[in-house]
């Protein structure tokens, strides 16, 4: 995968690229592993507006991803690599061969007609699905469990992925993209290699038009604001108006701890992120 640039013919052409989609085999996804996406506008179910910078952008349907790939030990073949408006890695398109069809997520370097598989007896090669135990050390997984069957839920996004360290009793001690270094259970599931899409994090959006395709609102300085608006507004000329960085409510911004203390997940946590 690569991106396109664009000659500058406007403001808007100058700086933004795009992903080629090279990948992509498809252009429209399996309708029935689809439904349709209810949008909020940021607004909650009293209508009182909960995320300031989010509104509009362009209608989407779903695509329901198997993050569990409970189907163990049955073989998967690819038929599709797809695009997928809610979340920025590729999603594949599997058929087992009991004909069922399933959607996962694309780990980079998965192509169509290859064999996929989940469960203990699957090899551990790019695209399988199975226990910590089972991955040796060393090697690149994406979609972590937390509990064993409850699904993936770390490590989902473009061009990530986890490492195993080393394994120690009934745990696994797992680095993953942050540095945060975390003990899993050696029955939590994994799949193996890195998520696709590398160069998402290289695209540029270029224009504020596109941000607002994407559902993204314009947002406003709080030191161009009034001092009735912002903590940070006011002032002749361009002032900060004497305050630490914080949000409209006075929350601070930068160096604010909100984890909540003693969380329980803490005592799986080995090294953070931070240190």
């Amino acid at each position: 995968m690569a991106l396109i640039k664009f000659k500058p013919t406007s403001p808007g052409r100058r700086f933004g690229s795009v992903p080629d989609f090279s990948e992509l085999t498809t252009d429209r996804p399996y309708k029935p592993l689809t439904e349709p996406r209810k949008r909020t506008g940021g607004r909650n179910n009293q209508g009182h507006t909960t995320d300031r910078r989010k509104s509009g952008g362009h209608k989407r349907r779903l695509r329901l991803i198997d993050f569990r790939r409970l189907r163990h030990n049955l073989a998967a073949q690819v038929l599709s690599i797809e695009y997928d408006p809610n979340r920025s890695a590729r999603i594949a398109l599997v058929q087992y061969s009991d004909g069922e069809k399933s959607y996962i997520l694309a780990p980079d370097g998965l192509r169509v007609g290859e064999t996929v598989m989940s469960g203990s007896e699957a090899e551990a090669k790019v695209g399988n699905h199975l226990p910590l135990r089972n991955i040796p050390e060393g090697v690149s997984i994406h979609n972590i469990e937390l509990e064993p069957g409850r699904g993936g839920k770390l490590v989902r996004a473009a061009g990530t992925l986890a490492t195993i360290l080393a394994k120690e009793k009934d745990w696994a001690h797992v680095k993953l993209p942050s540095g945060e270094v975390r003990m899993f259970k050696l029955d939590a599931c994994a799949t193996i290699g890195q998520c696709s899409n590398l160069d998402h994090e290289n695209v540029m959006v270029g224009k504020a038009g596109r941000a607002r395709w994407l559902g993204i609102k314009p947002q406003t300085r709080g030191v161009a604001q009034n001092p009735c608006d912002h903590p940070l507004g006011g002032g002749e000329g361009k002032s900060k108006g004497g305050n630490h960085p914080q949000s409209p409510w006075g929350q601070k911004s930068k160096g604010f701890k909100t984890r909540r203390p003693n969380k329980p997940s803490e005592k799986f946590i080995v090294k953070d992120r931070r240190a």
